[in-house]
């Protein structure tokens, strides 16, 4: 995992650093797999940790493409649920909005693009969702302004580092009871976020 070519203060880009180099020695799983078992893996890291693995590709979809076009790279429900909630997580509530809404909009047509010679620019024009796409991806932009979501990162670790760094993996994302982990008693998560 790497980031995109987002302009960072020095000390906000250190701390995105440790963040992918803790993902980078934490996830394993192909984000572009459709098994689910990105999504399965991310969901023992910490609640806030859990959030940057999931957001990440949203990042880089952003930068390089569109709204749209990220679920053709990671269009896996799970994937997909995954990168929603750690929007939310990430105090991101409008951009998850945003997200869900293309989201819907792609996913019917997501056989029909992901076959051999789909053309999803096509698909969707005849669909007629051109249009509300690229205004999703312009108004996504917006919300992550020229920093992208990268500054939201930085921005949650200083504020939540015990959700990042610290917190028990597999904490639930709103501080209740941990799932269980192979042989390891349920412990309590962090304490809520309001």
């Amino acid at each position: 995992m790497s980031k995109p070519g987002h302009e960072l203060p020095a000390e906000d880009d250190a701390l995105v650093s440790s963040v992918l180099d803790l993902l980078k020695s934490r996830v394993s799983s192909s984000p572009y797999g459709w098994d689910g078992a990105f999504a399965q893996e991310i969901r023992s890291l910490p609640p806030g940790l859990r959030a940057m693995a999931a957001t990440h590709h949203l990042d880089v979809s952003l930068t390089m493409d569109d709204i749209g076009w990220h679920f053709l790279n990671f269009g896996h429900p799970t994937h997909v649920e995954e990168t929603e909630r750690g929007l939310r997580e990430l105090g991101l509530s409008d951009l998850a909005v945003l997200f869900h809404e293309a989201y819907e909009l792609v996913r019917p047509h997501l056989p029909e693009i992901r076959r051999p010679g789909g053309d999803y620019y096509a698909v969707l024009e005849q669909a007629g969702h051109t249009r509300r796409i690229d205004e999703l991806s312009s108004h996504a932009r917006t919300a992550l302004g020229n920093q992208g979501i990268y500054r939201c990162w930085a921005a949650y670790a200083r504020e939540h580092p015990d959700r990042v760094f610290n917190a028990k993996p597999g904490a639930a994302p709103n501080g209740g009871a941990a799932t269980s982990l192979g042989n390891s008693v349920d412990t309590e998560g962090p304490p809520p976020v309001s």
